[in-house]
């Protein structure tokens, strides 16, 4: 089991999301995260991760991990702001 923590811009993306479905599907992977089950993801850089969840407009969640309990959810987007949201994960992942 993992303790999910999220950072405010997290928050912020999840709140602004306008389509309850996505929403949904966020939490829904949230959720399953929590259980161990990190699903379709990628490691990128430095400790970053990109889980995808596909549906729309291809939502990916960005995380690190810390220890063997705690995945840090740092922000959201979609494939068409992938590469800002990856720059803005890192830097994220930086200030923790």
């Amino acid at each position: 089991m993992y303790d999910i923590d999220t950072t405010r811009e997290f928050e912020d993306w999840l709140d602004g999301l306008r389509d309850l479905n996505a929403k949904a599907r966020v939490a829904k992977r949230i959720q399953i995260m929590s259980t161990g089950t990190l699903g379709n993801t990628r490691p990128l850089t430095g400790g970053l991760f990109e889980a995808k969840i596909h549906y729309g407009p291809g939502y990916r969640l960005y995380f690190v991990t810390r220890g063997k309990r705690i995945i840090v959810l740092l922000c959201g987007g979609d494939k068409s702001t992938q590469k800002q949201d990856i720059k803005k994960a890192k830097e994220l992942a930086k200030e923790l």
